[in-house]
């Protein structure tokens, strides 16, 4: 056999049907799409998220832009390992930043992974309570910095009322 002669098997190849040709003979006139309506006419399709003219779900659902809490306060995380491997009596933000440990203008905050072996008298604007029991029981001390007066959390209470 060559490839000239490869052909489909006799019967499984059919001619297509030719529709709207006249109404002389089977499928003239509407073509076998009945009378009228939306089928009949075009595609019989409409586009992706059409309710038939009443306004579409994506339509009557309210926008979501998302929310950003404006009183968020954000925290660099320095853990007692890091302040190990520095090995200082004495750690404050400036100190973290000058070593590469936090970065310049973030807030530090104290995490307690890790262990301490030496006191150490740590300045941070936060510390959790795993860690300042952890630097206590070492020996040292914990001082907590002041936030800036920018990013001050509110008071407690009803945050919205001087909006």
């Amino acid at each position: 056999m060559r490839v000239d002669e490869l052909a489909p098997a006799p019967g499984s190849n059919h001619r297509a049907k030719r529709k709207g040709r006249g109404t002389g003979g089977k499928g003239g006139k509407t073509a076998g799409r009945g009378t009228k309506g939306q089928n009949a006419r075009g595609r019989g399709k409409v586009a992706r998220g059409f309710e038939g003219g009443q306004t579409p779900m994506s339509q009557r659902l309210p926008k979501l832009k998302g929310f950003n809490n404006p009183f968020r306060v954000e925290y660099y995380a320095v853990n007692l390992d890091a302040l190990t491997d520095i090995g200082l009596a004495e750690v404050t933000p400036e100190i973290l930043m000058a070593k590469g440990v936090a970065h310049k203008g973030t807030l530090v905050k104290v995490l307690g992974r890790g262990t301490l072996s030496i006191p150490v008298k740590v300045s941070a604007h936060a510390v959790s309570k795993s860690a300042e029991a952890a630097i206590l029981a070492a020996g040292g001390s914990v001082t907590i910095l002041p936030l800036p007066h920018k990013i001050r959390p509110p008071a407690k209470g009803n945050q919205f009322t001087n909006r």
